[in-house]
């Protein structure tokens, strides 16, 4: 195969595909370099083994199912480079700095090429019932195999819109594959997405067969289902009518002549959008109505007395498989040797939570933090902001001179047993001098936070910080309360209003989270015009969306914190248009004001250029991790443009799929992204 083709079809070689793959005692097949189609998935077993190679669960990188933040060998991801949490600026919120790229990007079919591996050599065996083995397994590896495609297929529609639909590997012809490239309209993807979930829904066992729920069930598929119908669902919404949905004012697909007489297959973009609200509130109810949510007892243990609160420890056990609401997750084990620095990352705290997720849960009483009478006790320290709030900030915001990982586990190599200060600035080891009353000596104090608002969510109080870098906490993939979450949304767009069914799942969130259950106060209470300075949810095309919509998005922010899916909900929501003209400022804690006591003297810096330690009290109280040193990036704020909602298709697809004597890519049957320009190395229009 040449290099052109490789480019245009994201091929692998089958042989390669193994190399690295499971263990040849636990595939019982011959050595993978040797393995060629007719003498592989021909049993049960190697359907299995095929399948969850693709999952990537090992120590190598990439995968279909990565588990967000806690690989070592996959960045930190939570919700950082959002409204929510912070580590460094993201050139996505500097226009100019986002460019095309010359090659690579995510113009990609290898994981896709393997996923249709899979199907053209299984299907026909098992329709011939010619594959050994169990029966219902046999369906269900089908099953997963059909969700993992939707899974990459979905990576796909959130990054690129539009795609070429392609179920099946392709022959090495470059005709064959330029043709193949034709851009499927993004609803007809997301069409697709769903039919391979529903079979996948059709196929697969529940519970999963993995007795630990470390392989994919039918109730993962329904909630993944729920996810990409509310996601495009919303997305069509709230793009309606511009370039970014097709037969929207300069789409670019009816430049080609394969799309410029599109007609959406339900009659109107209006009818998609209620098609697919209507796939998301049935899927996610399905999950909603047989998962309970895991109890919150509302405590955090500190002591070898206090009892174990299972809402914490279910985001923080080394086991995951006794917590109902998880459906699926990734294990580590030492066993094994696969790890993760989960507990690294949550010690030294280097993705700060942002004031404006902080600020964004409201008070125990289920007032936001403004209202009068809410009882807000003000954010001069960490102890403040924690008094009286809903249970989701109490249990997950660290705060000084908690006990992290506790003296009475039995570890020995612990770094940081009890929180010290917000560690924004290098301070003394010698910590006595910052509260009164209290003195304790030779605490290691890590020497760097971003926003000064640590998170503790999913900090295992067993697990330690290992010299080795080595921890075994499991990773959460798929969490029933989203359902929950999807549900309430998706039947607000369609409809309007708060059904019973909504008004239910809303209820049982905020009593699990320590919140008044009524959440119509919270509605009346809300100052969007006050929500909107840290909140980018507020918005939609630039306009704020109303009381109740906000609430919907304020509740999903706070029970999804860290999980990953911020982004994923910010685009479909067309949440930062109003950044194109005005500037955001990532908040961190009010560093000028009583916390800034805190320090040694001297080591609070503003002024002096590069050697700046925290930003100037003359722009704002608050810290901004970004605004440090002036004309570094994003130093003068996030902005946006609207180009940035989707990424830019990378020229090196455009120059393989032309004629040799085309510079301007026209023959090509791909069309770049709304507002990218067909050149390398270029920001957006």
């Amino acid at each position: 195969m040449n290099k052109t083709n490789i480019f245009l079809s994201g091929l692998i070689i089958f042989t390669l595909i193994f190399q690295n793959s499971c263990k040849d005692d636990y595939l019982n097949i011959q050595p993978p370099s040797n393995i060629v189609p007719e003498n592989y998935l021909n049993d049960e077993s190697q359907l299995a083994a095929y399948t969850i190679y693709l999952y990537k669960w090992d120590n190598q990188k990439g995968g279909i199912l990565p588990t967000p933040g806690f690989q070592t060998d996959v960045p930190v991801q939570y919700d950082q480079n959002t409204d929510n949490q912070a580590k460094s600026p993201d050139v996505r919120y500097v226009p100019g700095l986002y460019k095309v790229p010359q090659t690579g990007g995510d113009w990609d079919f290898t994981d896709i090429y393997k996923c249709n591996y899979f199907m053209i050599n299984v299907l026909p065996k098992w329709k011939a019932d010619a594959i050994t083995g169990n029966k219902e397994l046999i369906a269900h590896y089908i099953g997963e195999a059909y969700f993992l495609r939707a899974y990459a297929y979905f990576d796909k529609l959130q990054k690129n819109g539009d795609f070429p639909i392609i179920k099946t590997t392709l022959t090495d012809n470059k005709d064959v594959l330029i043709a193949a490239s034709k851009r499927a309209p993004r609803n007809e993807v997301a069409r697709f997405i769903i039919s391979d979930l529903d079979s996948a829904i059709s196929l697969m066992k529940d519970p999963s067969p993995d007795s630990k729920k470390n392989r994919l069930s039918k109730k993962c598929a329904l909630l993944l289902k729920s996810r990409v119908a509310l996601f495009e669902g919303t997305w069509e919404k709230y793009f309606k009518g511009t370039a970014f949905v097709p037969n929207g004012q300069n789409w670019p697909g009816k430049q080609k002549d394969y799309n410029a007489s599109y007609q959406f297959p339900s009659g109107s973009i209006d009818n998609e959008i209620n098609y697919f609200l209507t796939q998301a509130m049935d899927a996610a109810k399905k999950v909603a109505d047989a998962i309970p949510l895991v109890q919150n007892t509302g405590t955090l243990q500190q002591q070898a007395t206090d009892p174990v609160n299972p809402y914490y420890d279910m985001f923080a056990n080394e086991d995951m498989s006794t917590y109902g609401e998880v459906l699926l997750w990734r294990q580590y084990s030492l066993g094994l040797n696969i790890f993760n620095a989960i507990q690294q990352n949550l010690q030294h705290g280097d993705h700060g939570l942002t004031r404006g997720m902080v600020d964004r849960f409201l008070m125990a009483n289920g007032l936001p933090i403004y209202a009068t009478a809410s009882g807000y006790q003000g954010d001069d320290s960490i102890q403040s902001i924690r008094a009286g709030r809903d249970g989701r900030l109490w249990l997950f915001l660290k705060e000084p001179w908690q006990k992290n990982v506790l003296y009475f586990s039995g570890i020995s190599n612990v770094a940081y047993p009890i929180e010290g200060v917000p560690p924004i600035v290098s301070v003394s080891d010698n910590l006595s001098h910052i509260i009164a009353g209290i003195t304790v000596k030779g605490i290691t104090v890590r020497k760097w936070s971003v926003t000064g608002y640590v998170i503790r969510k999913g900090l295992n109080f067993n697990d330690g910080y290992s010299i080795q870098d080595e921890n075994y906490t499991g990773s959460i993939v798929f969490r029933a309360v989203e359902a929950y979450l999807n549900y309430i949304e998706a039947s607000y767009e369609k409809n309007g209003s708060i059904d019973a069914t909504a008004d239910s799942y809303w209820k049982l969130i905020r009593t699990r989270a320590g919140v008044d259950v009524d959440y119509t106060k919270t509605i009346t209470a809300t100052d969007l015009s006050k929500e909107a300075k840290n909140d980018w949810g507020t918005y939609s095309a630039g306009n704020f969306v109303d009381a109740t919509m906000y609430n919907i998005r304020r509740e999903r922010s706070c029970e999804l914190m860290a999980e990953g899916l911020r982004f994923m909900d910010l685009i479909r929501w067309r949440a930062m248009d109003q950044m194109i003209t005005t500037p955001y400022h990532i908040e961190g804690i009010k560093i000028w004001g009583p916390m800034q006591t805190w320090y040694p003297t001297g080591s609070l810096i503003f002024g002096q250029g590069n050697s700046n330690t925290v930003s100037d009290p003359s722009i704002s109280l608050y810290f901004r991790p970004f605004e440090i040193i002036p004309g570094t990036t994003a130093s003068d704020g996030y902005k946006w443009s609207m180009a940035h909602y989707l990424s830019p298709i990378a020229i090196q697809h455009f120059k393989i799929t032309s004629g040799n004597n085309d510079p301007q890519y026209s023959s090509s049957p791909i069309y770049q992204n709304p507002g990218w320009p067909v050149v390398a190395d270029q920001g957006a229009l």
